[in-house]
């Protein structure tokens, strides 16, 4: 019986001719030769936290399971295998006395797998991911593995130069080759103190410049149906560290976010009306907590409760636009949307498909419970973002083509370019491909 690959939302599924678990890059070239011989196309998964449907094929399906771990460290920087997740990476570094200047919220994603969708999450002078990696170790269409860095200046092969394939493939989407180690930048160990703070969100758009100015990392989620946010102030701290106790970690992080989080958005699928009131209860129960601990510990986050989502990354200059207009479309359309709404910020990033290429960004996520999606309030907030030129994040949902993509991405037609050279019989395609690339 075939093996039927789901993602965690469980918006998105394939059954994929073969799937195999490489471990070693030599193993991964060798399955690539193969389905070049075999005329299938081949994807290598992750832990399936995207919500579109980009790790999907029908024909060979690599798993990474078995490509993990540090494989090399130097003087601030170390090599991972793409298939370690996150949060392993997270505590091997935390043993060498290492960390990664910044990272997502989700550490339950494999390394090469949240890079290559262009995981971000938030800092005002930090990138995401994409712009902490100094090196890519990858299988390319003819089996050949190629490394390549930042500071190359030479050419991988003819009409591809090292430099581009460097900065097209840290956001590759997988489309250029299947990325099997990579080089991070890493410093020393450090602490962050955290600052929930419940804030109005007249009072936010007051004074967004302020606070992303003030701020090393700004995070703030609005509560539609109220006028109520959270924001996550994380900045460094000499110390000493002050972690929440294993009871208030539980409390916080699996009771209320989660379990609680989780019953309040069930009672609001059988009960829509009562979402608004839901909403002020859960506003009005929200108070200020300080604490200091191990940066990944700060930066990472639990999820347990399923939801789809939508992001989109705007100019920064355009954020407090974005939220004003989807506040007053979520009022005038009457929806009932209980998950609250994500922002987030970056700077200018020079890799080609990274959202926040060539601009500083801000980031607006809207996300629905699983069971009760809701296209209708997605596709109204899609229109906003992309009247202010807006980039969808290419792990979650969207409805964007090459066609707009290219308008919004001004190294597109590059990326497409060096695809044409290096895979021309789209061997690492797929459908979500084939319309987000052409």
């Amino acid at each position: 019986m075939s093996e039927v690959f789901r993602n965690w939302a469980g918006n998105q599924s394939a059954t994929p001719a073969e799937v195999r678990t490489p471990s070693s890059t030599e193993e991964v070239a060798r399955a690539v030769r193969d389905v070049g011989a075999s005329g299938r196309r081949v994807r290598m998964v992750g832990t399936g936290h995207s919500f579109t449907g980009i790790a999907l094929t029908d024909g060979l399906l690599l798993r990474p399971d078995a490509l993990t771990g540090i494989l090399e460290t130097g003087d601030g920087w170390v090599t991972a295998a793409a298939g370690t997740p996150l949060d392993v990476l997270n505590e091997e570094l935390g043993r060498m006395g290492l960390a990664l200047a910044n990272m997502g919220d989700i550490a339950t994603q494999t390394l090469a797998g949240a890079i290559q969708t262009g995981t971000h999450g938030t800092g005002g002078k930090v990138g995401g991911l994409a712009d902490q990696v100094i090196g890519l170790e990858l299988v390319l269409a003819d089996g050949e593995v190629v490394t390549v860095s930042g500071d190359g200046t030479g050419n991988i092969r003819e009409g591809v130069s090292e430099r581009d394939l460097f900065d097209a493939a840290r956001v590759g989407l997988g489309a250029l080759g299947v990325v099997t180690a990579v080089t991070l930048r890493v410093e020393p160990a450090f602490l962050l103190r955290s600052t929930r703070q419940p804030m109005t969100l007249s009072g936010i758009l007051d004074s967004l410049d302020e606070l992303t100015a003030g701020n090393e990392h700004l995070d703030f989620f609005w509560l539609p149906h109220t006028d109520t946010c959270l924001t996550k102030r994380n900045n460094r701290s000499a110390g000493p560290a002050d972690p929440p106790s294993p009871f208030r970690h539980w409390l916080d992080n699996r009771f209320l976010e989660n379990t609680l989080f989780g019953a309040v958005c069930e009672v609001g699928r059988r009960f829509p009306g009562a979402i608004p009131r839901l909403s002020s209860i859960s506003a009005a129960a929200l108070s200020t907590s300080t604490h200091t601990d191990t940066s990944y510990k700060i930066f990472t986050t639990v999820r347990d409760v399923r939801f789809l989502e939508m992001e989109y990354a705007v100019p920064r200059e355009h954020l407090g636009q974005a939220l004003r207009e989807t506040r007053d479309l979520v009022e005038r359309r009457g929806w009932k949307i209980s998950f609250p709404v994500e922002v987030r910020v970056t700077p200018a990033s020079g890799a080609w498909l990274s959202t926040a290429y060539g601009r500083d960004s801000a980031y607006v996520a809207c996300h629905t419970y699983r069971p009760t999606p809701n296209p209708a309030y997605f596709e109204g907030v899609e229109e906003i973002m992309t009247r202010l030129g807006g980039r969808p994040h290419w792990g979650k949902l969207h409805t964007r083509d090459a066609a707009y993509l290219a308008t919004v991405y001004p190294r597109f037609a590059d990326f497409q370019a060096l695809r044409d050279r290096l895979d021309p019989r789209r061997m690492f395609a797929n459908d979500y491909l084939d319309t987000v690339l052409g």
